[in-house]
């Protein structure tokens, strides 16, 4: 990657490090007073409760808070690294940072425009950042003052307007919610980043005070607030970079205040001994998905979650949509990021590739929602034999020639490079009754040969689509072959 966030040791490189070892996802079960909903329920109720989730597969990130008045700079000087984190990495005095409360009037957000963005883009559910690491609240809160409603000039819930416009336009919503680190709050936690020192790692002496006091008097309450002050929301309960702080007895506390909402679903960035319902590979998608585990590869377009005014290297539609078919493939969803301005509007480069994506999934969704992973398995790539990750793990290769995803009687070849004249598989998962291309409305039967154990499907000398061309194949079942 090209992005200044990848030229020095910095925390977005142990960010890295951390997701790509799965410290988040494989903590060890911890004993513990509260048992959460995930370690009660049946696997029939945890499937009723996953169903719409699963069904998904893709869905919208929104970050968006006080970072986007300075866009990357501070006192005109670009600092290094995401746009949200610039108060961490800027090492930037509370008192300062809080002023930008006084500039944010971001009177060009529109709710109603972003839910349908997320509709045209074929999402299906849309998380937002209530609270990130900065400690700022992106609602209503009567815990802390130092939310959008009470601190800025704007005056105005724009979460009420989210739940509202989702409500109206069929559309889930996530809330996300850093519960450990809080940069403005007393006693907040923050991250080990270079020339910050341990043990808190804070660079002012107006963050130093008690975690415990943080986490039940800001942390818990405002979580509680989101839990109840939105009817019909949240669906999703996002949290992230629990750090040392969240010890087991700590994040207790706060899972039995999410175990009075059994149907809410959250991840497993919580903290110490509870995995949530859902991974959250960060940045990269896992070569094999995690067949034992519901997953969510969250990835930017270009290289910042939160706006940064000089970063114009933004991934093509091309490449989004080729992150979404694999990411289906393998069997997770696939949560997409966009960074509104401090206006409150969307970049612009960020709503084409959406809108494109969104004309693809209108001819083609039915291969990607609700769909299962490949029943094959090799063509997207392979370990190498000789070169090695930084953790002494065999390097996967990718392929991108192809991918497949799967549901009862249907496998989906989702073609990237056109092979010509003919398809060829070496071996059926099951018996094909027939085939033809998803993109062809009177479903046009194309002609198979049989090839060894395997099949060889005609098709036309030009690719219905330049990103990828669906082929279904309808199937019997195993038994009929």
């Amino acid at each position: 990657m090209k992005s200044s966030c990848f030229r020095c040791l910095s925390i977005f490189a142990m960010l890295s490090l951390l997701a790509l070892a799965g410290v988040w996802a494989q903590q060890p079960p911890v004993a513990s007073s509260v048992r959460s909903v995930q370690q009660t329920e049946s696997r029939a109720q945890r499937d009723a409760r996953m169903a719409w989730w699963r069904e998904a597969r893709f869905g919208m990130f929104i970050h968006w808070g006080l970072y986007s008045i300075p866009a990357g700079s501070w006192k005109d000087k670009p600092v290094e690294g995401y746009g949200e984190w610039i108060m961490d990495f800027g090492s930037i005095p509370v008192a300062d940072y809080k002023q930008l409360a006084g500039r944010f009037n971001p009177t060009a957000f529109d709710a109603h425009s972003v839910v349908a963005l997320a509709k045209a883009a074929g999402m299906k559910y849309i998380v937002v950042t209530t609270k990130h690491h900065d400690g700022f609240a992106l609602f209503r809160s009567s815990v802390d003052p130092f939310n959008i409603v009470q601190a800025t000039p704007y005056h105005h819930d724009p979460l009420r307007d989210l739940v509202d416009e989702c409500h109206k336009q069929g559309m889930r919503l996530g809330f996300y919610y850093s519960q450990a680190q809080d940069w403005t709050a007393p006693g907040g936690a923050a991250w080990d980043t270079p020339g910050h020192a341990a043990p808190f790692h804070h660079w002012d002496p107006a963050q130093d005070g008690d975690f415990d006091d943080y986490l039940d008097h800001k942390a818990i309450p405002q979580l509680r607030e989101l839990l109840t002050n939105y009817s019909g929301a949240p669906d999703i309960l996002w949290f992230d970079t629990p750090t040392s702080s969240m010890t087991s007895t700590r994040s207790a506390r706060i899972v039995a205040l999410l175990n009075q909402h059994p149907t809410l679903i959250w991840n497993d960035r919580l903290g110490e001994g509870y995995k949530g319902d859902t991974d959250t590979p960060e940045q990269f998608i896992p070569p094999q998905g995690f067949p034992d585990r519901d997953w969510e590869s969250c990835m930017t377009m270009n290289h910042t979650w939160g706006y940064k005014a000089g970063d114009h290297e933004f991934k093509s539609a091309e490449e989004l949509l080729r992150n979404l078919i694999d990411v289906a493939s393998k069997g997770g969803n696939y949560l997409l990021n966009i960074g509104p301005d401090a206006t409150g509007a969307v970049p612009a480069e960020e709503r084409e590739r959406l809108l494109a994506m969104g004309q693809w999934l209108k001819v083609n969704g039915e291969a990607i929602y609700g769909t299962k992973a490949t029943l094959f398995g090799s063509e997207a790539g392979r370990f190498s034999q000789t070169e090695k990750e930084k953790d002494g793990k065999p390097k996967f290769i990718p392929e991108w020639k192809w991918r497949s995803t799967t549901r009862e009687g249907k496998i989906y070849l989702e073609l990237f490079e056109w092979p010509g004249t003919t398809f060829h598989l070496d071996k059926l998962p099951r018996p094909v009754a027939r085939a033809y291309l998803l993109a062809d409305p009177s479903h046009k039967p194309l002609a198979l040969q049989k090839s060894g154990d395997g099949i060889d499907i005609v098709l036309p000398a030009k690719a219905p689509d330049p990103v990828a061309s669906v082929v279904v194949l309808e199937t019997l079942p195993p038994s009929s072959h």
